[in-house]
Protein backbone atom coordinates (compact mmCIF):
# COMPACT_ATOMS: atom_id res chain seq x y z
CA UNK A 1 0.00 0.00 0.00
CA UNK A 2 1.45 3.27 -0.92
CA UNK A 3 2.11 5.76 2.04
CA UNK A 4 0.39 9.16 2.46
CA UNK A 5 1.76 12.26 0.70
CA UNK A 6 3.02 14.72 3.05
CA UNK A 7 1.43 18.25 3.48
CA UNK A 8 0.24 19.21 0.29
CA UNK A 9 0.75 23.82 -0.85
CA UNK A 10 -3.24 24.39 -0.60
CA UNK A 11 -3.88 21.88 1.86
CA UNK A 12 -2.72 23.99 4.58
CA UNK A 13 -4.54 25.92 6.52
CA UNK A 14 -4.16 27.32 9.85
CA UNK A 15 -8.06 29.00 10.30
CA UNK A 16 -10.78 28.08 12.07
CA UNK A 17 -13.67 29.16 9.29
CA UNK A 18 -16.63 29.57 12.35
CA UNK A 19 -19.64 28.05 10.39
CA UNK A 20 -21.56 28.62 13.45
CA UNK A 21 -21.49 32.72 13.26
CA UNK A 22 -22.28 32.30 9.73
CA UNK A 23 -25.75 32.34 10.05
CA UNK A 24 -25.75 35.73 12.54
CA UNK A 25 -27.64 38.67 10.93
CA UNK A 26 -25.60 41.16 12.96
CA UNK A 27 -22.43 39.30 11.34
CA UNK A 28 -21.11 41.90 9.11
CA UNK A 29 -22.46 45.02 11.31
CA UNK A 30 -20.13 43.10 14.38
CA UNK A 31 -17.10 42.40 12.38
CA UNK A 32 -16.58 45.53 10.72
CA UNK A 33 -17.01 47.74 14.31
CA UNK A 34 -14.38 45.37 15.59
CA UNK A 35 -11.10 46.85 15.27
CA UNK A 36 -9.28 43.75 15.65
CA UNK A 37 -11.05 42.78 12.18
CA UNK A 38 -8.58 42.42 8.93
CA UNK A 39 -9.66 42.51 5.27
CA UNK A 40 -8.14 40.44 2.56
CA UNK A 41 -8.62 42.50 -0.47
CA UNK A 42 -8.86 39.97 -4.00
CA UNK A 43 -8.21 41.30 -7.48
CA UNK A 44 -8.93 39.12 -10.45
CA UNK A 45 -8.09 35.79 -8.32
CA UNK A 46 -4.97 37.60 -6.61
CA UNK A 47 -3.76 39.24 -3.36
CA UNK A 48 -1.58 41.68 -2.36
CA UNK A 49 1.59 40.64 -0.09
CA UNK A 50 4.96 42.17 1.32
CA UNK A 51 8.03 40.94 2.19
CA UNK A 52 8.56 39.35 5.16
CA UNK A 53 12.54 37.95 5.64
CA UNK A 54 13.02 37.10 1.80
CA UNK A 55 9.36 35.48 2.11
CA UNK A 56 6.18 36.80 0.37
CA UNK A 57 3.42 37.25 3.61
CA UNK A 58 -0.46 38.15 2.95
CA UNK A 59 -0.53 41.63 3.51
CA UNK A 60 -4.29 41.80 5.65
CA UNK A 61 -5.81 45.51 6.00
CA UNK A 62 -8.12 47.22 8.29
CA UNK A 63 -11.71 47.54 7.88
CA UNK A 64 -11.36 51.91 7.01
CA UNK A 65 -8.58 51.12 4.49
CA UNK A 66 -11.45 49.07 2.19
CA UNK A 67 -14.70 50.01 2.26
CA UNK A 68 -15.82 48.72 -0.92
CA UNK A 69 -16.50 45.36 -2.37
CA UNK A 70 -18.33 43.36 -5.04
CA UNK A 71 -18.80 40.67 -2.70
CA UNK A 72 -17.60 40.02 1.30
CA UNK A 73 -17.17 36.87 2.62
CA UNK A 74 -16.66 35.99 6.11
CA UNK A 75 -13.44 33.87 5.94
CA UNK A 76 -13.06 32.99 9.65
CA UNK A 77 -10.87 33.54 12.88
CA UNK A 78 -6.59 32.98 12.53
CA UNK A 79 -5.45 30.42 14.64
CA UNK A 80 -1.77 31.62 14.20
CA UNK A 81 -0.05 34.66 15.06
CA UNK A 82 0.81 37.09 12.48
CA UNK A 83 3.36 39.90 12.70
CA UNK A 84 0.75 42.45 13.20
CA UNK A 85 -2.38 39.55 13.43
CA UNK A 86 -2.80 38.11 16.92
CA UNK A 87 -4.46 34.15 16.62
CA UNK A 88 -8.37 34.86 16.92
CA UNK A 89 -8.03 37.85 14.32
CA UNK A 90 -11.21 37.65 12.18
CA UNK A 91 -11.03 38.11 8.16
CA UNK A 92 -13.14 39.27 5.77
CA UNK A 93 -12.44 38.45 2.22
CA UNK A 94 -13.46 42.10 0.23
CA UNK A 95 -13.57 40.93 -3.63
CA UNK A 96 -12.75 44.31 -5.59
CA UNK A 97 -13.71 45.80 -8.92
CA UNK A 98 -11.26 47.59 -11.47
CA UNK A 99 -11.45 50.68 -9.70
CA UNK A 100 -11.10 49.66 -6.25
CA UNK A 101 -8.28 47.08 -6.80
CA UNK A 102 -6.77 50.56 -8.25
CA UNK A 103 -7.02 52.64 -5.98
CA UNK A 104 -5.93 50.41 -3.34
CA UNK A 105 -2.42 49.59 -5.31
CA UNK A 106 -2.34 50.66 -9.07
CA UNK A 107 0.60 48.94 -9.78
CA UNK A 108 -1.29 45.46 -11.19
CA UNK A 109 2.19 43.65 -10.95
CA UNK A 110 2.12 43.72 -7.00
CA UNK A 111 -0.81 41.59 -7.27
CA UNK A 112 0.16 38.28 -7.23
CA UNK A 113 -1.63 34.60 -8.18
CA UNK A 114 -2.10 31.87 -5.75
CA UNK A 115 -0.20 29.64 -7.86
CA UNK A 116 2.88 31.23 -7.95
CA UNK A 117 2.64 32.03 -4.26
CA UNK A 118 1.60 28.82 -2.62
CA UNK A 119 4.63 26.97 -2.17
CA UNK A 120 5.95 30.31 -0.44
CA UNK A 121 3.18 31.29 1.76
CA UNK A 122 2.75 29.88 5.75
CA UNK A 123 0.22 27.86 6.23
CA UNK A 124 -2.47 30.70 7.37
CA UNK A 125 -1.56 32.91 4.37
CA UNK A 126 -2.01 29.47 2.41
CA UNK A 127 -5.50 28.61 3.70
CA UNK A 128 -6.72 32.34 3.48
CA UNK A 129 -5.73 32.37 -0.11
CA UNK A 130 -7.22 29.35 -1.02
CA UNK A 131 -10.00 29.72 0.53
CA UNK A 132 -10.85 32.98 -1.06
CA UNK A 133 -10.05 32.06 -4.94
CA UNK A 134 -12.06 29.40 -4.36
CA UNK A 135 -15.42 31.10 -2.61
CA UNK A 136 -14.65 34.27 -4.85
CA UNK A 137 -14.74 31.98 -7.69
CA UNK A 138 -18.20 30.38 -7.00
CA UNK A 139 -19.76 33.43 -6.58
CA UNK A 140 -18.70 35.18 -9.42
CA UNK A 141 -20.47 31.91 -11.62
CA UNK A 142 -23.29 31.84 -9.16
CA UNK A 143 -25.18 35.27 -9.49
CA UNK A 144 -28.50 33.64 -10.74
CA UNK A 145 -30.47 30.83 -9.35
CA UNK A 146 -29.89 27.78 -11.57
CA UNK A 147 -33.78 27.09 -11.39
CA UNK A 148 -35.46 30.10 -12.31
CA UNK A 149 -32.77 32.41 -13.36
CA UNK A 150 -33.65 34.98 -10.73
CA UNK A 151 -30.28 37.41 -9.33
CA UNK A 152 -29.54 35.41 -5.93
CA UNK A 153 -28.64 37.34 -2.70
CA UNK A 154 -25.74 36.71 -0.50
CA UNK A 155 -26.49 35.20 2.86
CA UNK A 156 -25.15 33.50 5.72
CA UNK A 157 -21.09 35.42 5.93
CA UNK A 158 -21.00 35.16 2.00
CA UNK A 159 -21.39 30.87 2.05
CA UNK A 160 -24.93 30.95 0.86
CA UNK A 161 -26.73 32.89 -1.40
CA UNK A 162 -30.82 32.43 -2.11
CA UNK A 163 -33.32 33.13 -4.73
CA UNK A 164 -36.45 35.57 -3.72
CA UNK A 165 -38.67 33.62 -6.34
CA UNK A 166 -38.41 30.07 -5.08
CA UNK A 167 -36.76 30.48 -2.11
CA UNK A 168 -34.12 28.28 -3.38
CA UNK A 169 -30.86 28.17 -1.22
CA UNK A 170 -27.71 27.90 -3.19
CA UNK A 171 -24.24 26.76 -1.53
CA UNK A 172 -20.63 26.08 -2.81
CA UNK A 173 -19.84 23.71 -4.89
CA UNK A 174 -16.76 21.35 -5.25
CA UNK A 175 -15.95 19.67 -8.33
CA UNK A 176 -14.00 16.53 -7.64
CA UNK A 177 -11.20 15.12 -9.66
CA UNK A 178 -8.66 11.95 -9.57
CA UNK A 179 -5.49 12.32 -10.78
CA UNK A 180 -3.53 9.03 -10.86
CA UNK A 181 0.05 7.73 -10.49
CA UNK A 182 -0.02 4.61 -12.52
CA UNK A 183 2.92 2.05 -12.21
CA UNK A 184 3.77 -0.62 -14.15
CA UNK A 185 5.72 -4.08 -13.02
CA UNK A 186 9.03 -2.13 -14.15
CA UNK A 187 7.99 0.54 -11.44
CA UNK A 188 7.85 3.37 -14.27
CA UNK A 189 5.67 6.64 -14.20
CA UNK A 190 2.68 7.03 -16.88
CA UNK A 191 3.11 10.52 -18.03
CA UNK A 192 0.82 12.40 -20.60
CA UNK A 193 0.98 15.59 -22.52
CA UNK A 194 -1.92 17.63 -22.82
CA UNK A 195 -3.03 19.40 -26.12
CA UNK A 196 -3.24 22.44 -24.36
CA UNK A 197 0.31 22.37 -22.94
CA UNK A 198 3.69 23.12 -24.77
CA UNK A 199 4.90 19.72 -26.42
CA UNK A 200 7.22 19.33 -23.86
CA UNK A 201 5.34 19.24 -20.82
CA UNK A 202 4.47 15.85 -19.31
CA UNK A 203 2.27 15.21 -16.07
CA UNK A 204 0.25 12.51 -14.14
CA UNK A 205 -3.45 11.49 -15.95
CA UNK A 206 -6.22 13.18 -14.30
CA UNK A 207 -9.74 13.71 -15.05
CA UNK A 208 -13.39 14.73 -13.44
CA UNK A 209 -15.49 11.90 -10.90
CA UNK A 210 -18.54 11.46 -13.08
CA UNK A 211 -22.06 11.17 -11.25
CA UNK A 212 -22.72 8.14 -9.23
CA UNK A 213 -19.05 7.36 -9.32
CA UNK A 214 -16.59 6.14 -7.13
CA UNK A 215 -13.00 7.62 -7.02
CA UNK A 216 -11.94 4.06 -8.07
CA UNK A 217 -13.74 3.31 -10.52
CA UNK A 218 -13.67 6.98 -11.29
CA UNK A 219 -9.55 6.42 -12.06
CA UNK A 220 -9.95 2.82 -13.88
CA UNK A 221 -12.12 4.69 -16.31
CA UNK A 222 -10.10 7.60 -17.24
CA UNK A 223 -6.66 5.73 -17.06
CA UNK A 224 -8.77 3.39 -19.98
CA UNK A 225 -10.10 6.07 -21.78
CA UNK A 226 -6.64 8.61 -21.98
CA UNK A 227 -4.19 5.87 -22.69
CA UNK A 228 -5.63 2.61 -23.49
CA UNK A 229 -3.97 0.65 -20.12
CA UNK A 230 -6.03 -1.03 -17.91
CA UNK A 231 -5.28 -0.35 -13.94
CA UNK A 232 -6.12 -2.29 -10.46
CA UNK A 233 -6.36 -1.81 -7.05
CA UNK A 234 -6.65 1.85 -7.01
CA UNK A 235 -5.41 3.46 -3.38
CA UNK A 236 -5.81 6.62 -2.16
CA UNK A 237 -2.83 9.09 -1.65
CA UNK A 238 -3.98 12.81 -0.42
CA UNK A 239 -5.65 15.26 -1.76
CA UNK A 240 -6.13 19.13 -2.38
CA UNK A 241 -8.17 22.05 -3.43
CA UNK A 242 -7.35 23.10 -7.12
CA UNK A 243 -9.67 26.52 -7.12
CA UNK A 244 -9.39 27.07 -10.94
CA UNK A 245 -12.24 27.65 -10.96
CA UNK A 246 -13.49 24.77 -8.46
CA UNK A 247 -12.14 21.27 -7.65
CA UNK A 248 -10.59 19.37 -5.50
CA UNK A 249 -7.73 16.33 -6.82
CA UNK A 250 -7.90 13.50 -5.22
CA UNK A 251 -4.20 11.63 -5.35
CA UNK A 252 -4.60 8.03 -6.21
CA UNK A 253 -2.42 4.98 -7.54
CA UNK A 254 -2.80 2.21 -9.31
CA UNK A 255 -0.91 -0.30 -11.33
CA UNK A 256 -0.89 -1.37 -14.84
CA UNK A 257 -2.11 -4.74 -15.61
CA UNK A 258 0.50 -6.85 -16.84
CA UNK A 259 -0.14 -7.47 -20.79
CA UNK A 260 -2.52 -4.24 -21.05
CA UNK A 261 0.15 -1.89 -21.21
CA UNK A 262 0.31 -0.40 -24.90
CA UNK A 263 -0.28 3.09 -25.36
CA UNK A 264 -3.21 4.28 -27.33
CA UNK A 265 -3.16 8.53 -26.62
CA UNK A 266 -6.68 9.51 -28.24
CA UNK A 267 -5.14 12.31 -30.12
CA UNK A 268 -7.55 14.94 -29.03
CA UNK A 269 -7.15 15.82 -25.29
CA UNK A 270 -3.79 13.68 -24.89
CA UNK A 271 -0.95 13.95 -27.66
CA UNK A 272 1.04 11.60 -26.25
CA UNK A 273 2.06 9.13 -23.64
CA UNK A 274 5.09 7.68 -22.21
CA UNK A 275 6.49 5.51 -19.58
CA UNK A 276 9.31 7.38 -17.45
CA UNK A 277 12.10 5.63 -15.16
CA UNK A 278 13.86 7.71 -12.68
CA UNK A 279 16.66 7.54 -14.79
CA UNK A 280 14.64 8.87 -17.88
CA UNK A 281 13.51 11.75 -15.51
CA UNK A 282 16.87 12.75 -14.61
CA UNK A 283 19.01 12.61 -18.08
CA UNK A 284 15.74 14.55 -19.74
CA UNK A 285 15.61 16.85 -17.14
CA UNK A 286 17.00 19.94 -19.65
CA UNK A 287 14.18 19.06 -22.55
CA UNK A 288 10.88 18.14 -20.33
CA UNK A 289 8.60 20.34 -18.00
CA UNK A 290 7.18 18.55 -15.25
CA UNK A 291 4.54 19.81 -13.00
CA UNK A 292 4.73 22.91 -11.21
CA UNK A 293 5.70 22.99 -7.41
CA UNK A 294 1.80 24.25 -6.23
CA UNK A 295 0.13 21.43 -7.97
CA UNK A 296 -0.66 17.80 -6.35
CA UNK A 297 0.46 16.16 -9.73
CA UNK A 298 4.33 17.58 -8.38
CA UNK A 299 3.97 16.13 -5.20
CA UNK A 300 2.69 12.45 -6.68
CA UNK A 301 5.99 12.58 -8.74
CA UNK A 302 8.11 14.04 -6.44
CA UNK A 303 6.83 11.33 -3.95
CA UNK A 304 7.74 8.13 -6.27
CA UNK A 305 10.59 10.08 -7.56
CA UNK A 306 12.26 9.90 -4.18
CA UNK A 307 13.18 13.47 -3.57
CA UNK A 308 13.40 16.51 -5.83
CA UNK A 309 13.03 16.51 -9.36
CA UNK A 310 16.37 19.00 -9.44
CA UNK A 311 18.58 16.20 -8.39
CA UNK A 312 19.80 12.76 -9.60
CA UNK A 313 16.78 10.27 -8.49
CA UNK A 314 17.49 8.47 -4.73
CA UNK A 315 17.45 4.34 -5.21
CA UNK A 316 13.95 2.63 -5.44
CA UNK A 317 12.70 1.63 -2.25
Amino acid sequence: MPRPLGPLPLARSAVDRDGVSRTRDSLFDELLADESTRMLPLWNGRVLTTDDAGCPRLRLFRVDEVTSALTRVYLGRTLEDGPDEPAGTPVILSVLTDAAAGELQPDESAWRGLRDLATSLSDRDAGLVTESVAVANWHASHTHCPRCGTPTVVEHGGWMRRCFVDNNEIFPRTDPAVIMRVLDEDDRILLGSNALWENNRWSLLAGFVEAGESFEDAVVREVEEESGVLVTDPQYLGSQPWPFPASVMIGMEARAVAGHTELRPDGEEILALRWFSRDDIWRQRDDILLPGGSSIAHAIVRDWYGGPLDQPPAEAA
